[in-house]
Formats: structure tokens, C-alpha cells, sequence
């Protein structure tokens, strides 16, 4: 695994042994931040990595230019990980890394983002609840099946990549939104 582009762009990024991090392949990622820049979703945001494994994601957001990221993660391991990752690429400085549930600091989070990936274990379950209070007003979803528009998100992009399924959401009113 490694960052796909950007200023850390070709730098390896280290995971946990076992099944309990689910990392997104680099095929995927770079699907996801090729869309997200066609979106222009990318430049000085700020960032939220719920359920962050070993960080990529967030890390490759910020290799693309975002001004900051926040990583959430409760597994020790991956959290061991993600610190090293943030140390290898130079990004520890632009990052702040919450040891806690996802879901519990969606919940109660006192800033809003402008990006948020999502990305928990194989068997998550509550995606209308966690959808319902994320944070942030561009999300993107990774999930093994086709999340739904909701009346207060309006669907940017869906694409399936074998058994993984990315989602782009906005939500609906934001400063930034642009008719289809």
C-alpha cells in the first residue's frame, strides 16, 4: 500500500497483520481521488477519516492538498500504524488523531468538515445513523453494497469495484452546491 500522488505521492504506508483493517486498495483509492478532484473536493478541505485503519485515505487527502485531517480509530494496532504513517509522509503536523469510537464522535463532534470518508469493518450496519450525523458536507462512502440518496444528500457518484462500492454524497443547501 502506498500514497497514489501528491506531495507524498509513491511513499509506503505500513498496515496491521490480520483482518481487523479493512485498507482500501490502491485501485480504489485512486478512483475515489480522481473523482473528488473532478469534483474540486479537494483543495485546503478539511478532513475527516471516521473508522481511519491505517489512515490512508486522510493521508492521501492531504497529499492532494487538503489543510488538515482528523483520524479517528479505536484498534491499538492500526492506531500504531496510522502514527507511523503520518510520521513517514510528513503530515503529523496537519493531522489530529482521536482514539475513539467513529460513530460516538460523529455523534458528538463540535466542527464540521468539508469531506469525510467512511469507511468502517466488513460487518457495519448503521449506515442511516452514522449518514444521519456525520459531520461534513461531502462524504464519501465505501461499503459493500449501494447506499441510498437520502432527502438531505444528493448523490455525486456510485461505482461498484468488485465487492467494494464507492458512494459520493453532498449534502443538499450547501454553500458550494452546484445543480446537476
Amino acid at each position: 500500500m502506498r500514497v497514489i500522488a501528491g506531495t507524498a505521492g509513491g511513499l509506503r504506508l505500513v498496515a496491521p497483520e490480520g483482518r481487523t483493517v479493512r485498507p482500501t486498495t490502491d485501485r480504489v483509492r485512486e478512483a475515489i481521488f480522481n473523482a473528488l478532484y473532478s469534483l474540486d473536493a479537494l483543495d485546503e478541505v478539511r478532513v475527516l477519516d471516521l473508522f481511519a485503519g491505517t489512515g490512508a485515505l486522510g493521508i492521501e487527502a492531504l497529499s492532494r492538498g487538503a489543510a488538515s485531517a482528523v483520524f479517528v480509530e479505536r484498534d491499538r494496532h492500526a492506531l500504531a500504524c496510522l502514527e507511523q504513517n503520518l510520521e513517514t509522509t510528513r503530515f503529523a503536523d496537519q493531522a489530529h488523531v482521536r482514539v475513539g469510537d467513529a460513530m460516538a464522535f460523529a455523534r458528538t463532534a463540535n466542527e464540521e468538515f468539508d469531506l469525510a470518508f467512511l469507511d468502517p469493518p466488513y460487518d457495519f450496519v448503521d449506515w442511516d445513523d452514522l449518514i444521519d450525523v456525520v459531520p461534513a458536507q461531502r462524504i464519501v462512502v465505501e461499503a459493500g453494497r449501494a447506499i441510498d440518496e437520502r432527502p438531505e444528500w444528493r448523490l455525486d457518484r456510485t461505482k461498484a469495484y468488485g465487492a467494494t462500492v464507492v458512494t459520493i454524497m453532498s449534502r443538499r443547501n450547501a454553500v458550494n452546491e452546484v445543480p446537476r
